[in-house]
């Protein structure tokens, strides 16, 4: 009888080997011991799942949310950058758009920067999936089928702020009304219309200073007021990727103004990380840059440390870096590298002060590092000199629509 019993199980694993697998669950499960089965010798359970479809079935992943999230991002600012921060936080992957130059020209002026450069940016960012360049401006139902047809996109994201075509519709009508549709919160105190005005402002400062003499004091106090940013605690530790370098790694360190952050600046900080394991990047005051630039950022401290935290390649930086890197800066961060650029904007004729770089010199740590392009703050700001008229008029028109923004503006929970 014992041997009957035995090919009856046998018999049993071999064809209904679902069934006998769930037998054996639930005996593990309610504890039984394996002798109840006539004293056979059964493998342990782990040993049966490869001949049995119903263990041997991995678990199904959960589906990764795709979210798409577009715009113009010319002169990218941290506000671009926390609207993407906010945009991955409601997925897993998170695909830009980049709207073309000519559906910018079209809707809302002339851009400042070009495709290549608003693709060199937006790729940079550290929350940045994958990037579709010459977006549309309007979600059309072509566009948006391609969305989620090719790119598997589960939500389209904008900001509380109404993005309106010139006919006065809202550009992401379709995508709401097809219940794809998530919103964001605008973030405040910035925007690339109120660069462009701070640029345009400055211009006009300079010719009043020409005009009237030295009222550098009065003008850089003219250009803080324009900023309405504040700063927070909490902003900076979002940006932050919380972590320290290893106890062995090669530390590099980078320092400047990093103003009006743009592609020059993505680049040489994607280099200077690739000769390291932790990049390092200082930040200087407002005051270091007016002493020795001669003129007043454009972006506020806190800003421009926000534009460079969002970047990539970026694990950390010091806000308010001193000019001068010391012995004890060095020992302090462990620093292992200390580069600089070729392109810089810094006028050493302002200050006749000594090399801030003597003592990295001196310790055989400091390297130029070849600058991938001559984009600088002053050469982006030319731009919009040259085509004063032209970006006044879109300003004009811009804020006017932020105004109306503001005046209508209500609570909008997020962060």
């Amino acid at each position: 009888m014992e041997y009957e019993t035995n090919n009856w199980i046998w018999d049993g694993v071999y064809n209904h080997p679902h069934v006998f697998g769930g037998l054996m669950l639930t005996a593990a499960l309610l504890g039984l011991s394996t002798s109840y089965f006539g004293g056979i010798s059964v493998p342990q359970l782990p040993y049966l799942w490869p001949d049995s479809g119903i263990f041997h079935k991995k678990k199904s992943e959960k589906k990764r949310i795709r979210v798409y999230m577009d715009g113009c991002f010319d002169l990218m600012h941290y506000g671009h950058a926390n609207a993407l921060r906010q945009a991955k936080a409601l997925g897993d992957e998170l695909v830009v758009g980049v709207v073309s130059d000519e559906e910018i020209i079209a809707n809302k002026g002339p851009p400042v920067l070009s495709m290549e450069e608003r693709l060199a940016l937006v790729s940079g960012l550290k929350w940045v999936d994958q990037v579709i360049a010459n977006a549309p401006y309007e979600i059309t139902e072509q566009f948006m089928n391609k969305l989620f047809n090719e790119h598997k996109i589960d939500y389209i994201i904008h900001g509380d702020d109404p993005c309106l075509l010139p006919d006065g519709t809202d550009a992401y009508a379709l995508a709401k009304k097809a219940g794809r549709y998530k919103q964001i919160k605008r973030t405040e105190g910035v925007s690339s219309t109120d660069i462009v005005g701070r640029i345009l402002s400055s211009l006009k400062e300079t010719t009043d200073t020409s005009a009237h003499g030295d009222a550098c004091e009065e003008s850089q106090s003219k250009s803080a007021q324009l900023s309405q940013f504040l700063p927070t605690s909490r902003r900076i530790v979002q940006f932050s990727n919380g972590k320290a370098p290893g106890p062995n790694a090669r530390i590099v360190y980078i320092d400047g103004a990093f103003d009006l952050f743009h592609a020059g600046h993505v680049e040489i900080l994607k280099n200077a990380r690739q000769l390291g394991d932790f990049l390092l990047v200082g930040i200087h005051n407002d005051y270091t840059v007016s002493e020795h630039r001669g003129k007043h950022p454009i972006m506020h401290l806190h800003e421009r440390s926000l534009g460079v935290l969002g970047c990539r390649y970026v694990d950390e930086v010091i806000i308010g870096a001193p000019w001068e890197i010391t012995m004890d800066m060095i020992t302090t961060f462990n620093i292992s590298l200390v580069v600089h650029g070729t392109v810089s904007e810094y006028n050493s004729s302002f200050t006749g002060e000594s090399d801030p770089y003597s003592v990295p010199k001196s310790m055989g740590i400091f390297q130029v590092l070849e600058s991938p392009k001559d984009i600088t703050t002053t050469s982006v700001a030319q731009r919009i000199i040259a085509n004063h008229d032209a970006y006044l008029k879109r300003n004009a028109r811009k804020t006017a629509s932020e105004k109306k923004y503001y005046e209508q503006k209500k609570y909008v929970s997020g962060d």
